[in-house]
């Protein structure tokens, strides 16, 4: 009897080993990435390492989105409204109150949360396109208001604010643009490991069950309220974070650099990457940096033009963005190797 039992066994351990290989292989290339990751700022100059920290801060930008659209079910086009809130809290704080450029982080997480839970209570009760509408409406009323007379002494008006670049500390042999990219690094991680443990919590759980199916949702005993407009300030927070980084690494900001432009840009980038996947925010900011500038190489006159046909291209070959076109790549090869 225990020789039938020992070989009965056998054919389940093929079956352990093939569960931990994927687990194995995303173990292998995390730390892959995060040593290029590393590596990268020295190897590169400094525009392009400017470029990437920029990368990073609208992937940060795109994942608050994600977290409310993807996961939530609400469609925003007016989250250049609260990276705007986010960037001009920076600017204050280290301008005017000599506030240390990192203290300036998760003060402009609190403000930006505060304005989204406010702003997403009044806007419960209106459907996806009429919300789409109300935030449009947020992105194009806030350059204006930004250049109010009556807040131009915090503001800085037309003309905008100069920040100062921080240098490294403790005397790291980095130069300004390196030492912000770490910090941003950081930072992004960061948001990103608590993007991943908020879905996988129960209030991740009862925000899908609110996009999947919100009657069902209150059914079983959901705030469907509360947690709308607790996912519209998480959402506003990540945003925000992402406006105070961009403040203290681009140096300056102006009203006029938040137009409704960025907000949808952000959303261009959300659908590029894949909507409901975190990983996509990374794509879908390298698309919205990089391929414009692309698209002016090409002609300076019709730039928007050959944007433009690049999107509609990347939308007819991946309908689902990076993450449909992954998943198809990962199925294609399960079914070579079977």
């Amino acid at each position: 009897m225990a020789e039938l039992d020992t070989t009965s066994s056998l054919p389940h351990a093929p079956l352990a080993l093939s569960t931990d290989r994927p687990r194995n292989r995303l173990v292998v290339v995390a730390v892959a990435t995060l040593a290029g990751s590393i590596a990268l700022p020295f190897v590169l100059d400094q525009f392009f390492i400017f470029q990437v920290t920029m990368v990073m801060i609208y992937a940060i930008a795109i994942l608050g989105l994600n977290l409310l659209t993807g996961f939530n079910g609400q469609l925003s086009l007016g989250h250049g409204a609260f990276y705007a809130i986010g960037a001009y809290t920076a600017a204050i704080l280290m301008g005017s109150y000599d506030v240390a450029y990192f203290w300036t982080l998760p003060i402009a997480a609190i403000v930006c949360f505060i304005f989204g839970f406010l702003f997403g209570l009044p806007s419960l009760r209106l459907d996806r396109a009429y919300l789409a509408l109300a935030t449009f409406a947020l992105s194009v009323a806030t350059p204006q208001i930004l250049k109010f007379s009556l807040l131009e002494h915090w503001t800085g008006g037309v003309q905008g604010l100069v920040i100062t670049k921080p240098d490294a500390p403790f005397d790291l042999p980095l130069s300004q643009d390196q030492w912000l990219y770490f910090f941003t690094l950081a930072v992004a991680i960061l948001m990103y490991v608590l993007a991943i443990n908020l879905i996988r919590t129960r209030t991740g759980r009862a925000m899908m069950a609110i996009r999947d199916n919100p009657l069902a949702a209150r059914s079983m005993g959901i705030n469907n309220s509360i947690y709308k407009a607790s996912t519209f300030g998480v959402s506003g927070l990540y945003t925000g974070v992402a406006g105070a980084l961009g403040a203290i690494v681009v140096q300056f900001v102006a009203p006029d650099s938040f137009t409704v432009s960025l907000s949808i840009a952000l959303l261009v980038g959300l659908v590029v990457g894949g909507v409901g996947w975190l990983p996509g925010a990374l794509f879908g900011a390298a698309f919205i940096l990089f391929v414009p500038n692309a698209a002016d190489q090409i002609s300076k006159g019709l730039s928007g033009a050959a944007y433009g046909l690049m999107l509609i291209a990347l939308m007819l070959v991946m309908p689902g963005g990076f993450a449909g076109a992954i998943r198809l790549a990962s199925l294609t090869l399960r079914k070579r190797r079977a």
